[in-house]
């Protein structure tokens, strides 16, 4: 019988359990639940044998099912029911189920109770740490907006300012309530151009978010204030612009630095004018301007500066450049003008829009004359000149580096003819410039390639016509130029230094060319070679000459070497001693176109000199009905001191019968020009052999 009641025990126990489990989920595991109970049971079955009826223990138990967790109403259910099938047949059923569901009804009450005093502190907890952080934000907000060092205000989008800090107050010398209500235009700058206003206008419309932009404000007493403004949106629930914050920050300071660093770095630190840097950069944004324009350039430079600096110091030479500087900016100063130091004594005036080239002579004229006004610097009365190239041209046909280009060729032009003057730009006389640059790039390939060939004219006795000699005179066969005579390329040889080798070819054609002639039988005439003064000054001279005459098989009596008078005057030491070694060998020298430049005549009787030629140009003026022309008595004159030196005279340039009688009167021996031939190849020397 016990065994039966404790069978019947534990499948209750079993059954509660699992009806329990199946009303809420608890976190115990099933033994310990089952335990929980069976304790329960003890407790419920000491109640339904206990002599007193005590409700407590029942209650307790309901208790403890809610302090399980079993608080639905499922779970007093299925215990109630099970508890009933358990007791069946006790007398206290009713109290037991009754106590049980008193307890269990209590204590859910307690636990709701508990649960919503709970839920009521969670709530006033959470509301209370909301508003401290709330304060909290606020009071660091505030402090970040009072306190802070970069101005920040906020406005709506009509641009009314709602709040603005301390730093942006002062930084417009205000307090904060003075500003506020007032709009944001109001503190614009008025120099400002209103085209920023179109980032203020994007971000109202909702196009742009934030932006940022250097924006120049006006402070209470109009002294500008540049800032950093750095604007953002802020937006109202529905998305659309409400406020504008903006952050700015100072920045006087680095643009006044910025603008000095600017200023210094587009203006010449002497003389405080602009610099070849602000002038390209100007030049450059008159010829981008176009429509239609005229610019027009002066280009000086003073005359005899390094003189200055050489002999009185750049101390002097710096203040000189300070005076004359300050000359041309009170001259040259206004509108659409612009005066800047290029370098050294070097200054240029651009005219952004000019009338014509008058204005821009008219200019010229004015600064030489301000030019040509003593100045006094450090108890020194200085007088300095200067030459100015000018341009002047429509934008459209040209570029600023052509127009550079030119203005500087130009103001070369007005120093090679004589300084103190202005010259224009002229097209056809810098064709003719870049002609002889090109030629004398293309002398040396031009040897190499044989362009080059030697002429012929006679040189006869003027008493019998007899052939005395010939003069070799070089040419070249130009590719693109034709046919080239002397004047157009020996100057340009003398420069460059070709004119030594092109002499020696020059030499050694010619002595070739007597050999030839000579082996025909007949008159074997002196070959004339011109030498100039570069090849004078060569230390290897006499031996070149030497081996050319080797080479060919020439006589050195069968040669005679020609220099210009400047150039045989101007010998002195190695030079004067190689022409004596020459003279010492058996070869002629001569002076051509003598009488056109300075000669003395205590000096000329020492030379080695055998003849001289006369000019060209005295022998032109002679004419038989005017025998005592000044022509005449020069020609005369110089006759009679070659004789006196004992020298042979050669006339030069004759073309005319009458011309040959009288310098045959006169007493000169021999003539060459167009009467008797103009120079040619050789084959037409050959029948003046015979």
């Amino acid at each position: 019988m016990a065994g039966a009641k404790r069978s019947g025990r534990e499948e209750f126990v079993a059954a509660w359990a699992s009806a329990l489990s199946e009303t809420a989920f608890v976190a115990a595991e099933r033994g310990e639940l089952h335990d929980r109970l069976d304790r329960y049971t003890d407790v419920l079955l000491t109640a339904v044998a206990d002599e007193v009826w005590e409700p407590t223990h029942a209650q307790w138990v309901g208790a403890e099912i809610v302090r399980q967790r079993f608080i639905a109403p499922e779970a007093l259910s299925v215990t109630m029911h099970l508890v009933s099938g358990f007791l069946a047949g006790s007398e206290r059923l009713d109290l037991v189920q009754s106590a049980l569901a008193a307890g269990f009804v209590r204590a859910s009450q307690e636990w709701i109770f508990t649960q919503q005093e709970s839920l009521r502190r969670s709530v006033l907890e959470a509301r209370d740490s909301a508003e401290s952080a709330r304060r909290t934000s606020e009071a660091r907000f505030h402090a970040m907006f009072t306190d802070a060092a970069i101005g920040i205000g906020i406005c709506d989008t009509e641009g009314t300012l709602l709040e603005v800090n301390p730093a942006m107050a002062a930084m417009l010398d205000l307090r904060p309530e003075q500003m506020h209500g007032r709009n944001l235009v109001e503190y614009y700058h008025p120099d400002d151009p209103p085209t920023l206003r179109r980032y203020f206008n994007e971000m109202v419309a909702g196009e742009r978010d934030h932006y940022r932009i250097e924006r120049r404000f006006r402070k209470r007493d109009g002294t500008p204030l540049w800032t950093n403004v750095t604007v953002s949106l802020v937006r109202d629930e529905r998305g659309a612009p409400q406020y504008l914050v903006g952050m700015v920050e100072d920045n006087t300071e680095r643009h006044v630095l910025s603008e000095k660093l600017r200023h210094q770095a587009n203006h010449d630190p002497l003389t405080g004018l602009s610099n070849r840097a602000l002038f390209t950069e100007q030049l450059h944004a008159a010829f981008a301007a176009g429509n239609g324009r005229r610019i027009g350039l002066c280009y000086l430079d003073l005359d005899g500066f390094k003189a200055i600096n050489d002999t009185l110091g750049h101390v002097i030479g710096d203040h000189l450049l300070m005076q004359v500087a300050a000359r041309l900016h009170r001259l040259v100063d206004a509108p659409g003008r612009l005066v800047a130091r290029m370098g050294g004594d070097e200054f240029v005036v651009l005219v952004e829009r000019t009338d014509g080239l008058a204005e821009l002579i008219a200019l010229a004229e004015r600064i030489l004359a301000e030019m040509s006004e003593p100045v006094l610097i450090s108890g020194h009365r200085l007088t300095v000149s200067a030459s100015v190239g000018i341009v002047e041209r429509p934008v459209a046909t040209s570029t600023p580096a052509d127009a550079m280009r030119d203005v500087d060729v130009t103001l070369h032009w007005a120093k090679v003819d004589g300084k103190n003057r202005w010259a224009c730009f002229d097209p056809e006389r810098n064709a003719r410039e870049i002609a002889r640059i090109t030629l004398s790039a293309a002398m040396p390939a031009a040897l190499k390639r044989g362009e080059f060939y030697v002429d012929y004219q006679p040189i006869v006795r003027l008493s019998d016509g007899q052939l005395l000699g010939v003069e070799a005179l070089v040419r070249w066969a130009h590719p693109e130029f034709g046919r080239l005579g002397p004047d157009r390329f020996i100057g340009l040889a003398e420069e460059t230094g070709l004119i030594v080798p092109l002499g020696l070819w020059v030499l050694a054609r010619a002595c070739e060319q007597a050999v030839a002639w000579a082996a025909l039988g007949g008159i074997e005439p002196v070959v004339s070679v011109n030498l100039a003064a570069r090849q004078v000054a060569e230390p290897g001279l006499v031996d070149d000459i030497a081996k050319v005459l080797r080479t060919a098989g020439l006589a050195p009596t069968s040669l005679q070497l020609e220099l210009t008078e400047s150039a045989i005057m101007g010998t002195t030491g190695e030079p004067l001693a190689a022409l004596r070694k020459l003279a010492d060998m058996g070869i002629r020298i001569a002076i051509d176109d003598f009488g056109t430049g300075y000669s003395n005549l205590s000096y000329l009787r020492h030379l080695p000199v055998h003849a001289l030629k006369v000019a060209g140009s005295f022998v032109e003026g002679l004419r038989s009905d005017e025998c005592d022309s000044v022509d005449a008595q020069i020609v005369t004159a110089l006759v009679s001191l070659a004789h006196t030196l004992n020298l042979e005279v050669i006339a030069e340039g004759v073309e005319t019968r009458e011309q040959a009688d009288l310098l045959r009167m006169i007493g000169t021996e021999s003539a060459q020009g167009w009467l008797y031939a103009k120079p040619g190849p050789p084959e037409e020397i050959n029948h003046w052999l015979c």
